[in-house]
């Protein structure tokens, strides 16, 4: 399962209600920070989700409002919160601009206790942990090297517990490396093999995350079968000349891409301030019906075939 909070919501600039680009994803001990715009540090302390182990940023590409909070964060860190290693991911021309805005308007001739890294990103994987990795692929939008996200479970094998009872394995220890895909020895000297007690391999969860986007035919096989899709939706189709100028999507293009994706659920973000919520919702789910707009602070679980929403009481959309 991933858990995924939205801590901003608007596109280029905040509204009253939305804030800029940022989100929190967590696969259980493991935390990341997606896109750091203005005010970051402001939602994260208003979405209750805090600092702790907030030490992995990956950047979808270079713009403003999806680095700029990073100078404000990185100066929390260093003031209030205690933070051992900070490690930012994003594409070569993002990371120039991030470094000229932390280690030259930010630091200065000063150099954090902290251990901070900067990681270029590129595509194929970026991060693999014992069950789940972090992918990223490239993505067109104006400028270069600006990248979208895999949070992708490894594939298991489940434990069937009626094949363990049957053959008398004790619970404890025994059935853990069983679990692992050890042979283990049980107390009477018998030997028992993983294929005995395990099932045939299953997929795990798979959420893809798009930050700005400005065509999507070549992210079709990308998204195929994701649980979840978080993309832009910057534009409504009325005004589909502006999105292609600016290199953004409109609802229906972004309801298409999870159409033809065959994904679980869509869930729309970066929205101008000149559309109505409703509006937006509206016109993806004539293409897409599993389609939600996120609004700040909301809260997801995603899981295999499966996305719980949990929006604050407080409507906090616009």
């Amino acid at each position: 399962m991933f858990e995924l909070t939205f801590l901003g919501t608007s596109a280029s600039a905040p509204s009253v209600h939305r804030g800029l680009s940022a989100h929190v994803i967590q696969h259980n001990e493991h935390r990341f920070l997606l896109d750091c715009g203005e005010g970051t540090q402001r939602q994260i302390l208003r979405a209750g989700v805090g600092f702790k182990r907030l030490n992995r940023i990956l950047i979808t590409h270079g713009h403003l409002d999806h680095i700029l909070g990073l100078a404000g964060l990185l100066s929390t860190f260093m003031r209030w919160e205690a933070i051992e290693r900070l490690e930012i991911y994003a594409g070569a021309w993002a990371l120039e601009r991030i470094r000229t805005l932390l280690f030259d308007v930010v630091l200065g001739d000063h150099r954090p206790e902290m251990e901070l890294l900067l990681h270029r990103v590129t595509p194929g994987l970026v991060f693999e942990a014992t069950d789940f990795t972090v992918s990223a692929f490239p993505v067109w939008h104006r400028g270069p090297d600006c990248y979208g996200y895999v949070f992708e479970e490894k594939a298991r094998r489940p434990f069937l517990p009626e094949k363990a009872e049957a053959l008398g394995i004790p619970p404890g220890p025994w059935r853990r490396e069983l679990v692992e895909g050890h042979t283990v020895t049980l107390p009477d000297g018998r030997i028992v093999h993983p294929d005995e007690v395990l099932g045939p391999p299953r997929r795990g969860v798979r959420y893809v995350h798009i930050g700005d986007v400005g065509r999507t035919a070549e992210l079709v096989e990308v998204c195929r079968g994701a649980d979840a899709l978080v993309v832009e939706a910057t534009y409504l189709e009325e005004e589909a000349d502006l999105a292609r100028r600016f290199a953004h999507l409109t609802a229906r293009q972004a309801a298409t891409l999870a159409a033809e994706a065959g994904v679980g659920q869509l869930i729309l973000t970066h929205l101008s301030r000149r559309y109505r919520e409703q509006d937006v919702l509206r016109e993806a789910r004539e293409v897409f019906p599993n389609t939600v707009v996120a609004r700040d602070f909301d809260y997801f679980q995603i899981r295999r075939g499966e996305v719980v929403l949990e929006r604050p009481q407080k409507r906090r959309g616009g």
